[in-house]
């Protein structure tokens, strides 16, 4: 019989298949969780007659922050923050206690509602716009955070996009140059301007860069996202040496398939071949790239810079032959 566990805005819910125990994690709302090629979750019909009952070794860190991750009195700026993973970011930090800046460039609606849940929730969020490959937005940004915050403590250049497939030899140059802008001049210029106030500052500070398993394996077609995001992860340690001396660390996050809704109809075949492959046999979800950037934000990953940390399920570690 399922079992489902209700806690704040996140529906957890134990399953059994074959008698084991299988974990699904995520908002009832339209979240098919996926285990060994299987659907065994979907919306909130498998909940045991909307009961809810407690059940030891959930673990959901929004809401019951312990104190190494309480984030009182830091700034946060998460760049592309308006949805999906950059969301999920914000919002953590934000359960966490930290004043919360979204940063987001097309969306102002999601960008307004999301402002508005962290403040109503006793939260201290602003939202600020701008074209972070442009010097000017980015100085523009920065000028705001100085103004509202006085510095900034955590960065997550977490904004970037994601192309078409193409073949090298057919490769337009401006599809290359306006990945590169997004993806990787948009984290100089964000690291730069907050590495100066974090220097200046003298508090130091902790800069996190939301890379891909691309950056570590190829995908066919995508030579420039995959060299956008390997650059980044040198940036990443190039940055960790240079800024090193004034506290401030650097580090990387480099995610495997998240969950989005609708990911399965849009690409049936990849969510496939990924829950053959991958270990843990399942989708991540954004909020496990949260909680990566909580720890290595936070005091617990004091002694760590210029580290790339992989959130794939293990998928990266498979065996090669």
């Amino acid at each position: 019989m399922p079992v489902s566990v209700a806690r704040d805005d996140v529906v957890v819910g134990e399953y059994y298949f074959k008698d084991n125990p299988i974990i699904a994690r995520g908002s009832s709302a339209n979240f098919p969780t996926y285990i060994s090629g299987l659907i065994v979750a979907s919306k909130a019909n498998q909940m045991d007659n909307g009961k809810t009952t407690k059940t030891r070794g959930l673990v959901n860190w929004r809401g019951s922050m312990g104190t190494a991750f309480d984030f009182h009195g830091k700034t946060i700026l998460v760049t592309g923050a308006s949805g999906g993973i950059g969301k999920s970011i914000a919002l953590s930090f934000a359960d966490a206690g930290g004043n919360v800046i979204v940063h987001y460039f097309n969306n102002s609606q999601n960008a307004e509602e999301l402002v508005s849940e962290i403040n109503n929730k006793g939260g201290r969020s602003i939202k600020v716009c701008g074209n972070l490959s442009i010097q000017d937005d980015v100085d523009q940004v920065f000028q705001k955070v100085h103004k509202e915050f006085g510095s900034v403590d955590v960065l997550i250049n977490n904004a970037g996009i994601y192309l078409s497939f193409y073949p090298i030899t057919d490769m337009p140059l401006d599809e290359w140059q306006k990945l590169m802008d997004a993806n990787l001049t948009s984290v100089f210029l964000c690291t730069q301007s907050a590495g100066k106030l974090m220097s200046k500052n003298k508090k130091g500070g902790s800069i996190i860069n939301i890379s891909s398993i691309e950056g570590l394996s190829p995908v066919i077609g995508h030579s420039h996202y995959n060299a956008s995001k390997a650059g980044l992860l040198m940036f990443t340690r190039s940055s960790a040496q240079e800024m090193g001396p004034n506290k401030i660390r650097v580090n990387t996050v480099s995610p495997g398939l998240i969950w989005k809704n609708g990911l399965d109809e849009e690409w049936p075949e990849g969510v496939n071949s990924w829950l053959r492959n991958c270990p843990l046999g399942s989708i991540g979800l954004a909020e496990d790239v949260a909680n990566a950037c909580l720890f290595l934000a936070s005091p617990l990953a004091k002694w760590i810079t210029g580290a790339n940390l992989v959130v794939d399920g293990g998928y990266s570690a498979r065996v090669i032959y």
